[in-house]
């Protein structure tokens, strides 16, 4: 997969989170099978991180489009922990189906759901580039997504 214009939504730090997705994605899809493990993690972790930056802006701006984006978060994050178990069972290939994959559903999270939630954040003059205050936020996507729908509920 390639980095292209396609892909930027305008916000400096989504833009940056998704090139380096699109790169630990590129990895793991090209990874020697002694590499694959490793590249797997990386992904994952990246995610991790990726997914719960975009979680704490929607918790932070009561997103009303929370619940189904962090749905779909968890499905992904899930698949790929089942095929780090594959992959360290040596089922390589496993891996690298996943790359191609997630190529596929990054094209479309991308342009539907980030694209919607990179416009809901410069709707509310929300600066991604500032750190969340995770005192007010509840403790986990569930509790989140229902914070979030009850406040946008309220209006």
């Amino acid at each position: 997969m390639e980095w292209t214009q396609e892909f930027a939504l305008g916000d400096v730090r989504i833009d940056a989170t998704h090139q380096e997705f699109v790169g630990l994605v590129n990895a793991l899809g090209n990874a020697h099978d002694n590499e694959m493990l490793a590249a797997v993690d990386a992904l994952i972790a990246h995610t991790q991180t990726h997914f719960g930056q975009e979680s704490g802006w929607m918790a932070a701006t009561a997103c009303p489009t929370a619940h189904c984006h962090l749905d779909e978060h968890a499905g992904v994050l899930a698949v790929m922990q089942e095929v780090r178990g594959y992959v360290g069972e040596g089922k390589f290939n496993v891996g690298r189906v996943l790359a191609r994959e997630l190529e596929t559903w990054f094209r479309q999270h991308a342009a539907t759901m980030d694209t919607m939630l990179a416009h809901w954040l410069r709707a509310r003059g929300f600066d991604t580039s500032q750190p969340l205050d995770r005192t007010s936020e509840p403790a986990d996507p569930a509790t989140q997504c229902l914070a979030g729908c009850a406040a946008e509920d309220r209006k």
